[in-house]
């Protein structure tokens, strides 16, 4: 367990990123910048908190990454199963802090945050399924499309944009946990 735990550089990587998380949430949660919207007229506001999950993302991504394969695969604890734990348990830990966060602020983009970073990290474990040296940039790559085509209007994000969804959206929040869901089964089942 101690060298799966050195391997997957849980003490450098995946702590000091998700205290990040929960710092750049505590501090900007209102701070934002209006931006160009590619295809609606005027702008959207973009909060620094549409960012945030990014760092976890990225974080988890590059822990996954450091493997030791020749160990890994004589290892009697079964890696899969661990490195679905660190996910779910980094993934608990950042959402259910910034939701604290969140209601003693009662700001939504706060409440917001917390669901994002259950979908893209969902959404960087099925692509590291898929392609693993993609993971760290489907996350990227998705914030930065709903940035710039996710509104139809400056109050208004397309249906396809769900990290831009109120926080209150229950079928938002149920495709987030189906997609967080379908990442970690298929980490678990993928060889």
């Amino acid at each position: 367990m101690i060298l799966w735990l050195k391997a997957r550089r849980v003490h450098v990587l995946v702590a000091p990123a998700t205290l990040a998380f929960i710092v750049v949430v505590a501090v900007g949660y209102d701070q934002y910048v209006q931006l160009p919207s590619l295809l609606g007229s005027g702008g959207n506001r973009v909060f620094l908190v549409q960012l945030a999950p990014v760092v976890i993302t990225s974080a988890l991504a590059q822990s996954l990454a450091h493997r030791v394969p020749e160990i890994e695969k004589t290892a009697r604890r079964n890696t899969r199963l661990l490195d679905s734990a660190l996910i779910t348990t980094t993934v608990a830990v950042a959402a259910m802090a910034v939701w604290a966060l969140g209601d003693a602020s009662r700001s939504q983009e706060v409440l917001m945050a917390a669901r994002n970073v259950v979908f893209l990290t969902g959404l960087m474990v099925l692509t590291r399924v898929l392609h693993e040296q993609a993971a760290v940039m489907a996350p990227v790559t998705w914030v930065f499309a709903v940035i710039f085509l996710g509104h139809r209007d400056p109050y208004r994000p397309w249906p396809w944009a769900v990290t831009l969804h109120p926080p209150g959206s229950l079928p938002t929040l149920a495709l987030c946990l189906a997609v967080f869901g379908a990442g970690i089964t298929a980490h678990v089942r993928h060889r």
